[in-house]
């Protein structure tokens, strides 16, 4: 017998469902490139045209969020308490995990991810 886990698979299949109404989970995969995500971050939207109610973010320096397990299960728990009836999520990495203006200036390409620099973050081709 095969026992199935929670993970982003999952999540995945939530987001295919489409919207089925407020509360509205946004899930977000950042990295220092296209083959790791090294930050997820996790909005909750509580009605249309609102900023997110709730945030949480997780980190790892070493493992690729995507496949963690456990932290599958953690974002399942943070949908779960949160009430989350739509999941939306995009298919890949979006862009570098700093943060503009907190981790390095604002106008600025982030030091730490020069992979970033001049590319397009939603369909990672460069731009110029």
């Amino acid at each position: 017998m095969k026992i199935k886990r929670p993970s982003k698979s999952q999540l995945e299949k939530r987001a295919k469902r489409g919207f089925r109404g407020y509360p509205v989970a946004t899930i977000a995969f950042y990295g220092p490139n296209a083959d790791r995500a090294s930050k997820v971050a996790v909005g909750i939207v509580e009605r249309e045209d609102a900023e997110p109610a709730f945030l949480q973010t997780w980190h790892s320096e070493e493992s690729d969020l995507r496949h963690d397990d456990e932290i599958g299960y953690q974002i399942k728990a943070f949908l779960s308490e949160h009430q989350a009836v739509s999941v939306v999520m995009v298919d890949r990495i979006i862009g570098c995990p700093h943060e503009e203006g907190i981790d390095y200036p604002d106008g600025e390409a982030c030091p730490q991810c020069p992979y970033w620099r001049g590319r397009d973050r939603w369909s990672g081709e460069t731009i110029n």
